[in-house]
């Protein structure tokens, strides 16, 4: 059974008597209906599971459904046995977006307070956009990602212990040995062939057969397809079509969409695919990243609306597309292959799961800058580097933006493969797989207002 960080954040949620319902948001197969299921029968003798695909696919009991009363008539015409007392039923919605009044009906079930209430969803943020009525201070809403790197490594048997010591020595900035730095990136690499999809993992686990897990990842990115198709009819090929430019988007040195090559019409705006771009964000098949020209801490406060990178959710979804079943030339570090859209996927991923909203420098005259997350502890703007092959000290872009005296920007970090961690100057490097310990918050005392 493969351990989720978030398990724990739900667990304490429904304990906590809190008075809004939660909302797990994310793509589809990342495994929100396992982990909601296994702390639901855990902490609740009535367990009650209603999937609203299934449902609008078979009886439809629940299509009509708009009021409080309505919903128990039609819960109790199916699981009437379970319907007990508040302290021991859940009642778990999932994929709620297939019946959107249900999103607005969750205020009214929460002031009813008959029974302990949670929810999950694939397109929640397509669904709230066209939701007239959101019950705003009513619900948690919470997106969940893919296995990080760090769950990655607990499913191959790193303890917990051990995760402890590798933050203390990042922490400290202390290199690794040699035979443990080794470990850590033949998982990494590993990690990149593999992903982060739970079925991906679980065959990896099993039979550690590449065709097995490529056939997965075949079977979610057309299931992502059909997901398009299902709920924006109109809308499906240009969101199939940038969705498709995403893995060649990835091997160019800009890797920042060109909104022309979308359709091949010269005179396209970004303007003219906002919704196409919001779906795959919304949806969480896609990671977005925004342009930052002019940094300042906080970042949103500069971004660039029309200029964007999109990296796709998972980094195992884009290895299988750009080298099928040879995986020799991610394991050995073949020359001639530039592994580069490849580690910056997972590191986009990894933030993104570790909660940052990531952007990136855009500079016509001095170049561009992977990546740009806030850093709260020193108020300033940590610029990442990411570099697959040996030539990770050159990082041009990178000297010039951690120069500027106007920028906000105590230090610079380069992720590369190598082991020893050193500072220069004000850039650090870092081996890759330290990217698990970039977490957001503030280390500060907290404060009483």
């Amino acid at each position: 059974m493969l351990f989720r960080k978030i398990e724990s954040y739900i667990r304490d949620f429904l304990k906590s008597h809190s008075n809004k319902v939660l909302v797990i948001d994310g793509a589809r197969q990342i495994g929100k209906s396992f982990i909601i299921r296994k702390v639901g029968t855990e902490l609740f003798e009535n367990y009650i599971e209603l999937n609203f695909v299934l449902d609008r696919q078979g009886p439809r009991i629940f299509e009509n459904v708009n009021s409080v009363e309505d919903f128990y008539f039609a819960l109790s015409t199916i699981c009437g046995d379970k319907m007990k007392d508040k302290e021991n039923t859940i009642v778990f919605f999932d994929e709620i977006q297939v019946y959107p009044q249900f999103i607005t009906l969750l205020k009214f079930l929460k002031q009813d307070d008959r029974y302990t209430y949670v929810a999950s969803g694939s397109l929640l943020g397509v669904t709230l956009a066209d939701t007239s009525s959101i019950p705003i201070g009513s619900i948690e809403l919470t997106r969940m990602y893919q296995l990080d790197f760090e769950e990655f490594l607990i499913a191959n048997g790193t303890s917990s212990e051990a995760i402890r010591i590798l933050e203390g020595k990042f922490l400290n900035r202390e290199s690794l040995d040699e035979a443990m730095h080794q470990k850590l990136l033949d998982l990494f690499k590993k990690y990149l062939i593999v992903g982060g999809l739970p079925d991906c993992v679980n065959e990896y686990l099993s039979t550690r057969n590449v065709m097995n897990i490529r056939k997965i990842q075949e079977d979610i990115i057309r299931f992502y397809g059909e997901d398009a198709s299902k709920y924006d009819t109109e809308r499906k090929l240009k969101i199939k079509r940038i969705y498709d430019m995403l893995p060649s988007t990835m091997q160019n040195t800009k890797k920042r969409i060109v909104v022309k090559d979308i359709e091949g019409i010269k005179g396209k705006r970004y303007s003219n695919y906002t919704d196409e771009f919001d779906y795959l964000i919304s949806s969480g098949i896609a990671l977005d990243v925004k342009a930052i020209s002019n940094p300042v801490f906080p970042l949103c406060q500069s971004e660039d609306k029309n200029l964007l990178k999109l990296y796709m959710n998972d980094v195992g979804l884009l290895s299988g597309l750009l080298y099928r079943n040879n995986v020799k030339p991610i394991l050995e570090d073949v020359r001639t292959i530039n592994l580069g859209a490849l580690y910056e996927t997972a590191v986009a991923g990894q933030l993104k799961a570790l909660g940052h909203r990531l952007f990136y420098y855009d500079n016509r005259r001095l170049g561009e800058v992977d990546f740009l997350i806030d850093d709260y502890d020193t108020l300033s703007v940590l610029p990442i580097e990411v570099k697959s092959g040996r030539d990770y000290t050159v990082h041009s872009a990178l000297n010039q933006f951690i120069s500027n005296d106007s920028y906000p920007v105590k230090e610079g970090i380069v992720l590369s493969n190598e082991r020893e961690i050193k500072c220069v100057g004000k850039i650090t490097y870092l081996p890759i797989y330290f990217v698990m310990f970039l977490r957001p918050q503030s280390t500060a005392d907290n404060y009483l207002l």
